[in-house]
């Protein structure tokens, strides 16, 4: 029986050595469970409503009134329900009832790991749901917290509310400052008047969150409030559907505000501030869905050089293709290590009253803008390796390979473009000068590791990128702005490398697989040169790994 979850050793690995034993457990036992439903069922679903089962606006009942209803597939209910039921977004803010105390997003992200797998589009109104639960949770009165955020956090106790984030809209796009949708004042409540362009779940979710600008509000980001805007019977009309190019089960619309009852969260002036930080909790759900994409592409490829001949050979049995599926396996396995890592750091940082230090915010900042990036973009290229290793299978809709490449192309755009994600790289240097605390960091890390082989091309980067930076710093702003996306890039290279290297000395000594991984990846990022590595390693990085997988998954079989 194909399962996502014991088919893999790293994210095993991730979450036992960093949940207390008891929620390893847990989650052992409830992953192994969802892990078997995403593999089967739940990719059954997302091919059939990638195909067949996208989902349509109905604008108008049979008397003509507009109804906007979004109707989608009964399968995709299912697994709706089925993912919400796990508690990916309940357990991160109320307690497990196994356990006594509640989750965290450690957990919730490895269930949108494998959720990705199969379906990156669901993952979307599950990322959409656990930022509006952040926002109501951290910011919203208590009536409101009281009335609206057991319906977010349901489990199937009580009816679920989806969520949703409206903040773009024609004219501004990225630009949010730029965005006209007033809230006027009534007694206890404000009225939206306005469009939202890009509005993903639009029909699906019970709440949005919806920044608008009140009567009177200064201009720019700093006159934008956060509004809780319930969607049933509220004056909201979907104009059109989007006809995107992937992620198809997520229905993104324009949405037409016509006096829609909305209430206040939080203070006035800070709206765009609270969407920044739930944000930021969406960029990461955009790298866990990359990396999703990247696991799934990897396996799909490897499986089919594993089982297709030719020239009287299997595919896995020639060089090239050896040297292509190590190279994918470090990358995936050292970008998982270092999103994790990321993870752990914004478990920290995101609970309430919160004991992060302001460097560890900012790190944490700097830390999603260059993974988000990064992974995005890996994702995209795994799914071109993937298609290549298939030949002319890996275009034909009848494999996974079509829908995982364009299901990973809008990862790149979704929650901030490379250009934006850079810009919000060259804030940090500016307010934080993040770029000497990053290098600080990296170095202190280093510092603990043996000097070597491994450690020694990355001092170097750390001072080429010292070098590089104090050049940037006596540029002219014009000039120094084109060069955002290359500083991200050289720090994520830096920040994995660094992360790699510490995996493969573990707790002091060496680790046969993980050093063979870091070796790999140090030479293939900073190009030592030692041409060989991966098909010196492929029995230990590849092969190995199927063995195990192969050997859990028969012993499962068996049990069963």
């Amino acid at each position: 029986m194909k399962n996502f979850y014991t088919s893999d050793n790293k994210i095993q690995a991730i979450l036992k050595s960093n949940l207390p034993a008891d929620f390893f457990r847990h989650a052992n036992e409830s992953l192994t469970n969802f892990g078997e439903r995403v593999a089967t069922a739940i990719d059954e679903r997302a091919a059939h409503t990638d195909r067949e089962g996208q989902p349509r606006l109905v604008k108008y009942d049979k008397m003509g009134n507009d109804i906007s209803h979004v109707w989608v597939n009964e399968g995709y209910k299912q697994t709706v329900k089925e993912t919400y039921n796990t508690g990916i977004v309940g357990y991160v803010h109320k307690e497990i009832p196994e356990l006594g105390h509640q989750g965290n997003y450690l957990y919730s992200f490895a269930q949108g790991y494998l959720l990705s797998q199969a379906e990156p589009g669901f993952y979307c109104p599950v990322t959409l749901t656990m930022a509006t639960a952040y926002l109501i949770d951290h910011y919203a009165d208590q009536v409101l917290k009281d009335k609206f955020l057991p319906h977010v956090l349901a489990t199937g106790d009580v009816e679920l509310f989806e969520g949703a984030t409206f903040l773009t809209e024609r004219q501004g796009g990225s630009d949010v400052g730029a965005n006209e949708v007033e809230a006027i004042e009534q007694d206890g409540y404000y009225t939206l008047q306005g469009e939202k362009y890009f509005a993903s779940n639009a029909g699906m979710c019970g709440v949005a969150m919806v920044l608008a600008r009140v009567n009177g509000a200064q201009p720019g980001t700093k006159g934008l409030s956060l509004f809780l805007v319930p969607w049933k019977d509220n004056n909201i009309a979907i104009r059109r559907l989007k006809d995107k190019l992937g992620v198809r089960a997520v229905p993104s619309a324009e949405v037409e505000l016509d006096g829609a009852k909305g209430y206040l969260v939080g203070d006035a002036k800070k709206g765009f501030k609270y969407m920044m930080e739930a944000l930021n909790l969406s960029r990461v759900c955009n790298a866990v869905a990359s990396l999703g994409i990247m696991r799934r592409a990897f396996t799909e490829a490897r499986d089919y050089a594993m089982e297709r001949e030719a020239f009287g050979n299997k595919l896995i049995a020639y060089p090239m293709i050896q040297e292509t599926l190590v190279q994918l396996a470090v990358k995936l396995e050292v970008e998982t290590s270092s999103t994790f890592k990321l993870i752990n750091l914004f478990d920290k940082v995101m609970q309430k009253n919160s004991s992060a230090t302001t460097n560890e915010q900012a790190l944490l900042r700097l830390y999603i803008a260059i993974l988000k990036k990064e992974t995005a973009e890996q994702s995209i290229a795994f799914c071109h390796e993937a298609i290549e290793m298939h030949g002319g299978n890996g275009y034909i809709e009848d494999f996974v390979t079509p829908r995982l490449l364009r299901d990973a192309q809008v990862l790149t755009v979704w929650e901030g473009t490379a250009n934006i994600l850079g810009l919000e790289v060259m804030r940090l240097m500016e307010k934080f000068r993040i770029h000497e605390v990053f290098i600080q960091e990296m170095k202190e890390q280093l510092e603990t590791l043996p000097n070597g082989d491994l450690t020694e091309p990355l001092f170097t980067a750390i001072y080429d990128l010292e070098k590089f930076m104090n050049k940037i710093q006596q540029m002219d702003e014009r000039t120094r702005l084109m060069y955002p996306k290359k500083i991200a890039k050289k720090m994520a290279a830096i920040f994995e490398g660094i992360n790699a290297v510490i995996e493969a000395y573990g707790s002091g000594k060496s680790q046969a697989r993980e050093m063979a991984i870091a070796k790999v990846f140090i030479n293939m990022t900073f190009e030592t040169k030692e041409d060989a590595l991966p098909l010196d390693y492929f029995d230990l990085i590849v092969r190995e790994d199927v063995t195990e997988k192969t050997v859990s998954s028969n012993k499962s079989d068996e049990e069963s």
